[in-house]
């Protein structure tokens, strides 16, 4: 008996259809009877698109196959025509880095040892205005535009 150089491989386990018993997802064009998908139908063409802009799959939307191509046409033709976007706008939630201002609250009052320092540099700079402008002033901008008036004082 001759020897067999290549021994034949192990058999695969079947595939399992993890679909079993679950029904394919009808083409909503085929079972209303349409045979033209219109690039100018918004509502209908944004069915077939994902909140990031990607056009859904066949197997997602249930479409057929030529329903699909036509669904995918008239997605591209609205897109170059700007009917729609190429995109949807996301936001992104980062972590860490400066953050948002807003979720702190109110700032907390400036201490005594900073209002000086602004008093004379903008009464060197403009010795006709009071004290007491000053300080108001200082009060009721944002800490970014004071530092400002300090190094343009300097």
């Amino acid at each position: 008996m001759p020897r067999i150089n290549n021994p034949k491989p192990p058999k695969r386990a079947p595939k399992i259809d993890t679909r079993r018993g679950a029904k394919k997802k009808p083409c909503s064009f085929c079972q209303h009877g349409v045979h033209t998908v219109d690039y100018k139908d918004l509502a209908q063409l944004r069915k077939y698109i994902s909140d990031r802009g990607k056009i859904r799959g066949r197997k997602v939307s249930g479409n057929c196959q030529q329903h699909q191509r036509d669904v995918t046409d008239a997605i591209k033709t609205a897109r170059e025509l700007a009917l729609l976007p190429y995109t949807q706008r996301t936001v992104t939630e980062r972590r860490g880095g400066r953050g948002n201002r807003d979720d702190r609250g109110p700032r907390a009052p400036r201490s005594e040892s900073d209002r000086p320092a602004v008093v004379e540099a903008v009464n060197a700079e403009a010795p006709d205005v009071e004290a007491e402008e000053v300080l108001e002033y200082v009060e009721a901008t944002p800490v970014a535009e004071v530092e400002l008036v300090e190094e343009v004082a300097e």
